[in-house]
């Protein structure tokens, strides 16, 4: 069985440095912590949870709120990038990750009580409607929490750069000669309204105008939806050029009915996705979208949250934009040469 003494021989430090570094002293620094915490994984070394419980008072476990109304599970790239990264980030400190629902047994709880049951530390919301009560409750409790993609006042946040994605893609169509572009949005959420916003706000500079009809209101991660908002936009006497998607997976249901009509993509018809997943990539031909960086999102909101649970004097909320970038695949027609 591996001891301290062991990793402290590893690491060519005292035996109370790594005791330190174990319990996530201050007095040790983050850069010590993070190496001995590495080597202690790499040798296996396992502590003795009740004991280090009892010492700090912590259960070394971090919740996570995923819910999911789609009903695809982990299965989405997009989440399941970003659940790995939490999980990694979460591990190389020392936490076990737990999933928190309000639903056991068939019995409805609160996500408080279920967190407290759990005995989390704190909670990471990845998804969920950030209106339901139980939500709010939550976010307002004395539990350390932070929030992926939806602001609350004076709480930590983890916020992929949508306001810049949508600016992003709409000068890249510009550029490319596209004055005639369709948006076809999620549901309403926060990030869909700083998606329009900044879609709309990107067209005023750039002297597009953009009729009614060019917007469409789909669901985030439901082909069937952007398929049938495809149709409506072909169908207009005068279409657009290009159509942007809620994201990657949903395109597809633009694709099928693209097919339907005959027209080529990147020839009659051109397109952008959203969110950049593997599937993306091998899409032919290869799919224009904006890369959303869901790893780093992921480990920045365990980051954040070991942060504030681990320094709750000092931590003070912030909001965190992760920025993405723009993947030029071969969906989008030159209609003007520069």
């Amino acid at each position: 069985m591996v001891k301290i003494k062991d990793i402290a021989e590893a690491c060519q430090v005292s035996i109370g440095t790594v005791s330190k570094a174990l319990n996530r002293s201050h007095e040790i620094s983050e850069e010590t912590t993070r190496k001995i915490i590495k080597k202690a994984n790499e040798l296996g070394y396992v502590a003795n949870s009740n004991a280090r419980s009892l010492k700090t008072k912590r259960s070394y476990s971090l919740g996570i709120i995923y819910f999911d109304s789609t009903n695809s599970g982990l299965e989405h790239e997009y989440f399941s990038v970003m659940l790995n990264g939490i999980k990694k980030e979460a591990e190389e400190s020392g936490y076990d990750v737990v999933l928190i629902s309000n639903k056991i047994g068939g019995l409805k709880n609160s996500y408080l009580s279920h967190a407290k049951y759990r005995g989390c530390d704190g909670v990471i919301i990845v998804s969920a409607d950030f209106k339901n009560p139980k939500i709010t409750t939550l976010v307002e409790s004395d539990l350390p929490t932070v929030t992926i993609d939806h602001l609350f006042h004076n709480r930590t946040s983890i916020l992929s750069d949508n306001v810049k994605g949508l600016e992003t893609i709409v000068e890249y169509l510009h550029d490319k000669g596209h004055k005639k572009i369709a948006f076809i949005h999620g549901e309403d959420t926060e990030v869909t309204r700083n998606r329009l916003a900044s879609f709309y706000r990107t067209c005023q500079k750039l002297k597009l105008d953009i009729p009614d009809s060019y917007i469409k209101e789909a669901q985030y991660h439901i082909p069937k939806y952007s398929g049938l908002a495809t149709r409506e936009l072909l169908a207009l006497e005068d279409r657009p050029t290009c159509i942007i998607y809620p994201d990657d997976y949903s395109y597809l249901g633009g694709l099928t009915e693209i097919e339907k009509h005959k027209l080529k993509i990147g020839e009659d018809i051109s397109v952008v996705g959203y969110d950049g997943i593997y599937l993306s990539r091998v899409l032919r031909p290869v799919l224009t979208t904006y890369v959303q960086d869901s790893n780093k999102i992921g480990m920045m909101a365990a980051r954040k949250l070991i942060e504030m649970i681990e320094n709750p004097k000092t931590y003070i909320p912030e909001q965190v934009v992760i920025s993405g970038y723009l993947q030029q695949g071969k969906t989008v027609k030159t209609l003007n040469s520069l």
